[in-house]
């Protein structure tokens, strides 16, 4: 028998996201080469480890059951080893970098740029994904580290916070409260909502709206945040947002204006977790501090919409 680690964690990939076409999606592989590996390595083994039926799609054999339990204790060892061994690098060559899903386009490609421009050609993978999902990928060792607020799971790994973003009113201009110097939750109620629909977030968001003992009118759903910006423009309504983007290149349009929020609301703090603890590697450390830098340089009016007496507080973390 003659297995290679990529079949394997083809294999554990799909076992995970129940469809090859999940799988496909989180590890940025054509279906095609996923199924191909599963075939090798069914031929392999001499048996089946998933079932594949038009009603229920794709499902694990009892033999495929055992496959993928042997199957992620091996990815883990081989995770562990690439670790160890990366702490006897000086420069790194790769990196696997997870972010919350709307982090990609505000400033994770202007962190990566500064990267690259002080340590030279370097291959980046970037997941983008939800919270839940980002601290499934760190534990099993598919991303080197994560970008993520400290919402919904701890992290079961060292932590480095860069700072609080409190959330703000995201509005079209010609909206009637477009022209205030600050809004409050309740200021808001009236107006239709256009929804961050990510999970978890969902729960945070709609949270703020508890003091006022009411749920505001949820008109338009998208995990996207270009979407958001796109639908209150357009006149969905208004959004709850806590950045905005670093940089001229995804700057707001002038269809666009964003107002503090007043009321004494839980600001989320940005971090970033990884595995290596204090034996991190060159890169690593330096990829850490170059996005440190990127926010706490010059006024924080650069990624946060915050009242002026809080401005100096969202390093305080």
């Amino acid at each position: 028998m003659s297995l290679s680690l990529r079949q394997v964690q083809y294999v554990c990939s799909v076992a995970d996201c129940g469809s090859i076409q999940g799988a496909s999606r989180l590890l940025r592989i054509s279906p095609s080469s996923i199924l191909a590996a599963i075939e090798s390595a069914e031929l392999s083994l001499g048996a089946r480890i998933f079932d594949r039926r038009r009603a229920t799609g794709i499902q694990l054999t009892p033999g495929g059951e055992r496959f993928v339990s042997a199957g992620r204790h091996l990815l883990a060892a081989e995770t562990d080893f690439q670790r160890q061994v990366g702490l006897l690098q000086t420069q790194a060559q790769s990196l696997r970098i997870g972010c919350f899903e709307p982090f990609g386009p505000l400033f994770m490609v202007e962190g990566l740029k500064r990267f690259t421009q002080e340590a030279g050609p370097v291959e980046v993978a970037l997941l983008e994904g939800d919270q839940t999902q980002l601290a499934d990928w760190l534990n099993r060792g598919l991303v080197d580290l994560v970008f993520t607020y400290d919402i919904g799971p701890s992290f079961n790994a060292h932590l480095t916070k860069i700072c609080r973003v409190p959330a703000h009113v995201l509005l079209p201009v010609s909206h009637p409260l477009a022209r205030a110097k600050a809004l409050s939750i309740a200021d808001l109620l009236p107006y239709p909502l256009v929804l961050l629909d990510l999970p978890l977030t969902v729960s945070y968001l709609l949270a703020l709206f508890d003091s006022c003992g009411a749920k505001p009118v949820v008109k338009f759903r998208t995990r996207s945040y270009e979407t958001i910006r796109s639908a209150v423009a357009a006149g969905f309504g208004i959004a709850i947002l806590n950045m905005r983007p670093i940089g001229d290149v995804n700057a707001d349009s002038p269809q666009l204006v964003r107002i503090p929020l007043s009321d004494d609301l839980p600001a989320p703090i940005l971090q970033i977790a990884d595995l290596y603890g204090s034996m991190k590697p060159r890169g690593i450390r330096s990829l850490i501090d170059i996005f440190v830098a990127l926010f706490r340089e010059g006024d924080p009016e650069r990624f946060a919409v915050t009242t002026p007496e809080r401005r100096d507080t969202l390093f305080d973390v």
